[in-house]
């Protein structure tokens, strides 16, 4: 029995500091604190310590603070963008993240201050610098929201050339 680890056995971790690397995305906008099981493109799980001190619970709703559903998904798509940066290299800057696609969105449960959200992504394909994910946001092992996510890293340049044929 080979009982020896490759380094590509080894599954991955990213503190707050390296998922800032990851991800454009700053605070108040930041839906990812750490992520762990990094395996490749191919699957992790990215983790949401969810406080009070949100600047969505002054509005959502003060009376019964609710994390806002569109904001779990942005979590989850997060999540995955940080793992396909990390796949590409480090040394790659993806300025911009952009979303093409959220379908089969589900809100199960709703999540409250004091939560602590799981995003579990795992890749469905890709191609070139586009990828598709399915999503399962999950507290203390339930299913919150679920989604299947597409999404392009582009950078600046790319952006720009898009926006002008499209715009």
């Amino acid at each position: 029995m080979n009982t020896k680890t490759t380094p590509a056995d080894t599954l991955g971790t990213a503190d707050i500091i390296r998922v800032m690397k990851l991800l454009p995305h700053r605070y108040p906008f930041l839906m990812v604190d750490r992520m762990y099981d990094m395996k490749g493109d191919e699957s992790c799980v990215g983790v949401k310590n969810v406080t009070i001190n949100e600047p969505f619970f002054q509005g959502h709703f003060p009376q019964f603070p609710v994390m806002p559903g569109v904001l779990i998904i942005e979590g989850l798509a997060q999540t995955a963008g940080a793992l396909c940066v990390a796949s590409i290299g480090e040394d790659y800057k993806a300025e911009l993240v952009y979303f093409m696609g959220i379908d089969n969105a589900k809100f199960r449960k709703p999540v409250l201050p004091g939560d602590q959200l799981h995003y579990h992504v795992t890749k469905i394909r890709n191609r070139g610098r586009v990828w598709r994910f399915r999503g399962d946001a999950k507290v203390n092992g339930h299913t919150v929201a679920e989604a299947e996510i597409s999404a392009m890293l582009a950078d600046t340049a790319d952006a720009k050339a898009f926006a002008s044929k499209h715009g």
